[in-house]
C-alpha cells in the first residue's frame, strides 16, 4: 500500500509514524527561528534593510578609493547582510516546501521575497562598483590587506562576470523586478506540480496520488502498476501541458533577453561562469557521454529487456526492478544504519557529521500531500546548518537518495567554515560528496551480498543509477541546449518541445524502447529546467569525477586520502576543480579523465553480462 501522511500535522511534532517504515523525522527549525510569528524574523529583515542603507551611505561611489582593509570591512558588512537575509529566506522557503499548497506558507514566501528584494535594493551598487575597480588597483589593495586576500576567490568569481555587467540603473531595475519575473514563474511551476492529482487505476482499486508516489510506481515490480502510473502521468501532463509550455517559453525567452543584453556568447555561458568551469571541459564531457551511449545505455537496456522477458520495453520499464528482486520496504532505521555504516567505514568523522542530521531532526522524510517532490539538501547559511528533504517510500533507491543528500549535507557543514560568501561550492563540485556517499553505501551493500542473483540485482540497480546520473542528465542537458537554441528562433509549441524531447530520449536510450504517445510530455515535470537552466550537467560531471576519485581511493596510491578528501570538501568555493583535484593526480580538462569515469560503468555492465551466464 502506498501511504501518504495526513495533509495537516502539528508543527511541534518531531516525526510521522508509518506502519511499514517506522518513525520518519520532520524538520526542527529551532536552529533558525522559533516559529513563523517569531519577532526575530521581521527584526532580521528590518535590520538588514537598515544596514543596507548604511552601507550605501558609507560606500556608494567610493569603493575604488577604499584601502584594502576598508574594502575588506565593506565586504564583511555586505556578507553579514547576505547571511541575515539568507537565514530568513531559508526558513520561509523550507516551510513552504513542506506544503506548497498551503496559502499561508505561499503568502509568507511571496512577502519575504518582496521584502528581501526591497531591503537589498540599496546594495545593487556594491558588486557593480567592485567590478569597476581597475585590475592593477585591486591587486595593490590585495597586496596591502590580508583581510581582503581572504575574499579573493569571491572577487575572482564576481569579476569574471564584469564583461557582462549592465548599467547601474538597469541592474537596479532587474533586481527590483526579479520577484515578478523568474521567481514568480518558478513558484507557479512548484505550486502547480505539487497540487496535481493522478488517478492511478491499480488492481486493488483507483488511488488519487500526488506526483511523488505516482513516479515511484514506475519502479514497482508489477508491470500492470507501472503501466497504470504511466497512463495517469500521461493524462495529467497532457491536461496541463499548455501551462508548462507557457512557463518554459517565458523563462527561455527571459533568459535569451538577459543573455543578449549581457553579451553572453551562448545560453550555457552564464552557468559555466557560475560553475567556474571552462566551456571546453563541459563540451568534452558531453561529447564523451554521447559517444558512449551505445556502450552504456543502449547496451544495458538490451540486457534488461531480456531479463524482463520483453522484446521491446516501454519507458515505464526503464527503472523496473529485476524479476528476481525481493520487493520489500526498507525501514527508516535500517536505511539510517546502512548509510551511517558506509560513511563510518570510510571515516568515522563522516559518520559522526551525518548522524547529527538524524539526532537533531535536520531531515524531513515522509511523503505528504502538498510537499515538494524530489529531494534536496539546503545549506541555509554558514552560521546555521543544512536541512535535508526526502520523500521516503522505502525503496532501495530511497536509501541511495538518503546517502546522496547526506553527502551534500556533510559537504555543506565542512564548507561552512569558509563563511557565507566563500562556502558556496560551484555546481561542478557540489555533487562530489553526494555521489561519493552513494558509492560508499553501494559498495558496502554489495560487499555483504554473496547470493549471485541478489548481487546481480544490486549491480543492475547501481548501473541504472549511474546511467540516470550520467546518460540521462547529459540527455537533459542536450534537450535544454536544443530548446534554448530553438526558442531564439521563435515561440515553441508543446509539440515542438515534445519532438525535441523524443529525439533526445531516442538517441540516449536506444531502439529497444517503444515510446508511447504520452511520453512526449515528460519533459514538463523536470524542475531543473525551470529553476536552474543547464544545472543538470553538474550531475554527470560529479559522477565522472567521483568514479575517477573512487578509483584512486580503492587503489590506495594516495597517502592520507581521507584527509585530502575532507580538505577538498572544506574548501567550499575557494578553489576550482583543477586545483582541488591535483592532490589526487586527476585533471578534468584531460579528455581521458571522462573516459576513466565512463569505463567504471562499462565494467559493471560487463560484470552483469558475466553474471548472466551463472544466474
Amino acid at each position: 500500500m502506498i501511504r501518504t501522511a495526513a495533509a495537516r500535522f502539528d508543527a511541534r511534532e518531531t516525526h510521522v509514524s508509518d506502519p511499514q517504515l517506522g518513525d520518519l523525522p520532520l524538520w526542527d527549525f529551532s536552529g533558525l527561528y522559533a516559529e513563523p510569528a517569531d519577532e526575530a524574523v521581521s527584526a532580521d529583515i528590518a535590520a538588514a534593510a537598515e544596514e543596507a542603507k548604511a552601507i550605501a551611505a558609507d560606500y556608494e561611489g567610493k569603493m575604488a578609493d577604499l584601502t584594502g582593509d576598508q574594502l575588506a570591512e565593506a565586504i564583511a558588512r555586505y556578507e553579514r547582510i547576505d547571511s541575515r537575509l539568507g537565514r530568513v529566506m531559508s526558513y520561509i522557503g523550507l516551510r513552504y516546501y513542506q506544503n506548497t499548497t498551503d496559502p499561508a506558507r505561499a503568502k509568507a514566501l511571496g512577502d519575504a521575497q518582496g521584502k528581501s528584494t526591497e531591503a537589498t535594493t540599496p546594495l545593487v551598487f556594491f558588486t557593480l562598483e567592485l567590478n569597476k575597480i581597475d585590475e592593477a588597483a585591486l591587486e595593490a589593495k590585495l597586496a596591502q590587506s590580508e583581510a581582503l586576500r581572504r575574499y579573493k576567490p569571491w572577487l575572482d568569481r564576481l569579476r569574471a562576470l564584469a564583461p557582462h555587467q549592465l548599467s547601474d540603473e538597469l541592474e537596479r531595475y532587474l533586481h527590483d523586478t526579479s520577484v515578478v519575473g523568474s521567481a514568480a514563474w518558478n513558484r507557479l511551476f512548484d505550486e502547480t506540480m505539487a497540487d496535481l492529482k493522478f488517478s492511478v487505476a491499480l488492481p486493488e482499486g483507483t488511488q488519487e496520488l500526488s506526483i511523488e508516489p505516482t513516479l515511484t510506481l514506475l519502479t514497482d515490480a508489477s508491470r500492470e502498476k507501472r503501466a497504470a502510473a504511466s497512463a495517469a502521468l500521461d493524462a495529467v501532463f497532457a491536461q496541463n501541458i499548455r501551462l508548462f509550455t507557457l512557463i518554459t517559453n517565458t523563462l527561455a525567452k527571459e533568459k535569451e533577453i538577459d543573455d543578449r543584453w549581457r553579451k553572453l556568447p551562448s545560453p550555457q555561458a552564464a552557468r559555466h561562469l557560475s560553475n567556474q568551469v571552462e566551456p571546453e571541459v563541459v563540451q568534452a564531457l558531453r561529447d564523451a557521454v554521447v559517444a558512449a551511449y551505445p556502450r552504456l545505455s543502449h547496451r544495458y537496456y538490451r540486457l534488461k529487456a531480456g531479463w524482463l522477458g520483453l522484446e521491446k520495453m516501454a519507458p515505464y520499464d526503464r527503472n523496473a526492478p529485476l524479476p528476481q528482486v525481493e520487493d520489500r520496504k526498507v525501514g527508516w532505521d535500517e536505511a539510517r544504519d546502512t548509510v551511517l555504516g558506509a560513511y563510518g567505514d570510510f571515516a568515522p568523522k563522516m559518520a559522526e557529521m551525518a548522524e547529527t542530521f538524524f539526532a537533531r531532526n535536520w531531515i524531513d522524510a515522509p511523503v505528504r500531500p502538498g510537499k515538494a517532490p524530489g529531494a534536496f539538501a539546503h545549506p541555509t547559511v554558514a552560521d546555521a546548518h543544512p536541512f535535508v528533504m526526502l520523500n521516503y517510500l522505502g525503496k532501495t533507491r530511497d536509501v541511495m537518495t538518503l546517502a546522496h543528500e547526506l553527502g551534500h549535507g556533510v559537504h555543506q557543514i565542512l564548507a561552512a567554515g569558509q563563511g557565507e560568501l566563500l562556502s558556496r561550492t560551484p555546481l561542478t563540485l557540489a555533487e562530489t560528496a553526494s555521489v561519493f556517499g552513494e558509492m560508499l553505501t553501494f559498495k558496502r551493500i554489495l560487499k555483504a551480498q554473496t547470493d549471485p542473483a541478489k548481487r546481480k540485482a544490486l549491480l543492475a540497480g547501481k548501473v541504472e543509477d549511474m546511467i540516470n546520473t550520467v546518460v540521462r542528465q547529459i540527455a537533459f542537458y542536450e534537450f535544454e541546449c536544443r530548446v534554448h537554441a530553438a526558442r531564439r528562433e521563435g515561440e515553441l509549441t508543446a509539440d515542438d518541445l515534445g519532438e525535441i524531447w523524443m529525439a533526445v530520449q531516442t538517441e540516449s536510450l536506444g531502439d529497444v524502447f517503444d515510446y508511447h504517445e504520452g511520453y512526449k510530455n515528460y519533459w514538463s515535470y523536470i524542475p531543473h529546467f525551470i529553476h536552474s537552466p543547464f544545472y543538470v550537467y553538474a550531475y554527470a560531471f560529479g559522477d565522472g569525477l567521483v568514479n575517477a576519485l573512487y578509483a584512486v581511493y580503492e587503489s590506495g596510491q594516495v597517502e592520507n586520502f581521507e584527509g585530502k578528501y575532507f580538505d577538498l570538501l572544506a574548501a567550499g568555493g575557494t578553489k576550482g576543480h583543477k586545483e582541488l583535484l591535483v592532490p589526487f593526480g586527476l585533471d578534468a580538462s584531460d579528455p581521458a579523465f571522462w573516459q576513466k569515469g565512463l569505463s567504471v560503468i562499462e565494467g559493471m555492465i560487463s560484470e552483469l553480462e558475466a553474471l548472466d551466464a551463472t544466474v
